[in-house]
């Protein structure tokens, strides 16, 4: 008769899922209820109510039989205990409907029926399983308050008043703690269950958050690596656009750099893609991996570019800067000399980085207000944004804004642990 359940991840198959409790089915699978509102049988529901009635019937028999050989009891009496014994067995199937019901009414009728002690026990064992302590401790400490009336009220007659009292109240102390145990192991099973579903919902939502990162991050570098490179070609292309009287010289100048950078912005993004493909987790992997060693080249192509770039470099060893902060300040220096380039044509730009271990890195870009007219470049307005969030992963922090010649300056300040 016992209920117990099986190990967590048995309900995995359809087969074992029949074997469960219809009340453990409706607590891994709330939305899925049976006729009426009301769970559906299982299989083991129904060899479990079957075992039950059985019990109630072979305990009731033994007892009738006892209530029959007694010579102390007048035969209407015998046919009512017997009678309303029959009723109680009959009642065992409304235990899963009504437990509390029918827990009460055998309580109440076990006092003048012998033959309903079966059904009063499968009643307490009901009551422990599918309700809380409150009704087990009301029920259940009733029927022990009444078992010293009952022997007083019908003695047996095998046995004397005390061991009768003692015997029926263990018996009925076990079956109540049989049942709480019973719904104890089914609450632990469902909350194992909550957990494995709490912990695959939080994973989901890490995994989401990780490849919500990762685009972000993807996003940046595309925009870091790709920005520098289109700038130099709108500025060019609008150059030829503007000076349709230039010479043979500068035309074949300009689209010479037009052509380099197309095809090196074209490089940048087949590996960005090739990245994108091939799937890598690495924070950066495979991408562009520039250092503060690579700023002279930078600056030095803005200047095969036309563009007018003084660099104040006191870095003793470039090479010593940590990866991640040499990367960040040479980000920030490409997204400057884009800026300016963009919205300050013309103008002398002046990268500066200074720094030591331990004192960190302080890397800027200032330029003075544009010379001429400027020229309408299409740009996101994102690219600070991303750089101030670059450089706060990095532990640093961005400030930038004009100065008061009309310029503008981006200073990046990173931390460079001695």
């Amino acid at each position: 008769m016992s209920e117990d359940e099986p190990r967590p991840g048995a309900w995995t198959t359809p087969g074992r899922r029949r074997l469960l409790p219809s009340a453990v089915l409706t607590g891994l699978d709330p939305d899925v209820p049976g006729r009426s509102g009301r769970p559906r049988r299982t299989v083991r529901d129904w060899i479990v109510d079957v075992l039950c009635f059985l019990l109630s019937v072979l305990i009731g028999a033994l007892a009738a039989d006892t209530v029959s050989g007694d010579p102390n009891t007048p035969d209407a009496l015998k046919a009512v205990d017997q009678a309303l014994g029959v009723l109680a067995c009959a009642a065992v199937w409304l235990r899963r409907r009504r437990p509390v019901e029918l827990a009460v009414a055998t309580t109440l009728v076990g006092l003048v029926s012998n033959t309903a002690s079966g059904a009063i026990l499968v009643a307490l064992f009901t009551i422990a399983v599918h309700r809380p302590f409150p009704y087990v401790a009301a029920i259940g400490g009733a029927s022990l308050a009444l078992t010293p009336l009952l022997f007083l009220l019908r003695p047996d007659p095998d046995l004397p008043y005390l061991p009768s009292v003692v015997l029926t109240a263990l018996l009925t102390g076990t079956v109540v703690g049989w049942g709480m145990f019973v719904r104890s192991r089914r609450q632990l099973l469902l909350s194992l269950r909550d957990r494995a579903r709490r912990a695959e919902t939080e994973a989901a939502l890490r995994v989401e958050r990780a490849q919500r990162l990762a685009r972000e991050a993807i996003a940046r570098e595309m925009h870091d690596v790709l920005a520098h490179r289109l700038t130099l070609l709108s500025v060019h292309a609008g150059a030829l656009e503007f000076r349709p009287d230039a010479s043979r010289e500068e035309v074949v100048r300009a689209a010479g750099v037009i052509r380099e950078s197309a095809h090196e912005a074209l490089e940048d993004l087949r590996e960005i893609i090739g990245v994108l493909r091939a799937g890598e987790s690495g924070d950066e992997a495979g991408r562009p991996q520039p250092t503060l060693a690579a700023l002279q080249g930078l600056v030095a192509e803005s200047r095969e570019a036309g563009m007018g770039v003084v660099l104040e470099d006191r870095v003793a060893d470039p090479g010593a800067v940590p990866a991640s902060v040499g990367r960040t300040a040479y980000r920030v220096a490409q997204e400057g000399l884009t800026n300016a380039r963009k919205h300050a044509p013309g103008a002398e730009v002046t990268v500066a980085v200074a720094g030591a271990p331990g004192d960190g890195l302080v890397l800027t870009v200032r330029n003075p207000p544009p010379p001429g007219p400027v020229p309408r470049v299409p740009g996101s307005g994102q690219g600070l944004i991303g750089l101030t969030e670059r450089v706060t992963l990095a532990g640093g922090r961005l400030i930038h804004g004009g100065r008061p010649d009309g310029g503008f300056e981006v200073r990046a300040e990173l931390p460079w642990e001695g």
